[in-house]
């Protein structure tokens, strides 16, 4: 059973009312986009607010941070209530497509740890199920919403798993969003990559491709790329 909430160096994320916990995703998504420079930006599909509150710490942006499950949506304002950014993030309980017709904002960087189980079963358990799956949320809406809401310069940052992530970079170049920057994610070194972080532009620029390995040949023995990654987070590193 996970734990009801998970401690990071500058704030804990409570999580009792989450159908999908704290993971390895969205802390990978919340320590890799680039958000240097980002002044606005938007975390479509929030959950408990983990990569929302990531990017408050890592940026002076102010965040929008959308959520479509209500119970979810009441935790992630209470673990962003009790952090140092509670004035930079407001969390919005409704589905992305209605945020994208009632807004007129525009976003530096847009984030989302997005529901990809396409073909697999759907878990007994609705929420869950909610969380996983795209049924409330299709890749190609995603896509259609960044178009709309991304600045000339923003970028569209997403973690998916390695097939729909290749599939996405399709579906992204048919509507003129570009991939800038790819790293794949491999659980032990010379196993297949597992996951994508994915980086889309408007504007096309020469794509950066690198990888990391989050684990060595030991579990819990961690590489020094995955630690300087997320160091400023895990309270292990």
């Amino acid at each position: 059973m996970p734990n009801d909430y998970f401690k990071f160096k500058q704030f804990t994320i409570y999580q009792d009312k989450c159908a999908m916990k704290v993971g390895t995703d969205g802390v990978l998504l919340g320590s890799w986009a680039d958000c240097e420079n980002a002044k606005s930006i938007l975390d479509i599909g929030t959950g408990t607010g983990l990569i929302a509150l990531m990017l408050a710490q890592r940026s002076n942006a102010f965040i929008d941070a959308v959520e479509i499950d209500k119970e979810a949506c009441t935790q992630a304002k209470e673990n962003v209530a009790k952090s140092k950014w509670k004035d930079s993030i407001q969390i919005l309980n409704l589905p992305f497509q209605e945020f994208c017709k009632s807004t007129n904002a525009k976003y530096d960087l847009i984030v989302s740890n997005p529901p990809y189980f396409q073909n697999s079963l759907f878990a007994p358990d609705k929420k869950r199920t909610d969380a996983r799956h795209n049924s409330n949320l299709e890749l190609e809406e995603l896509l259609d919403g960044a178009l709309e809401l991304l600045t000339d310069n923003g970028a569209l940052s997403v973690i998916l798993p390695y097939l729909e992530g290749n599939f996405f970079i399709l579906k992204a170049s048919e509507k003129n969003l570009y991939c800038t920057r790819q790293t794949k994610v491999l659980p032990k070194p010379g196993r297949e990559p597992k996951r994508l972080l994915l980086e889309f532009m408007k504007i096309k620029k020469p794509l950066v491709e690198q990888e990391i390995i989050i684990e060595l040949n030991k579990r819990h023995e961690y590489s020094d790329a995955y630690k300087n990654l997320t160091k400023d987070f895990y309270l292990a590193f």
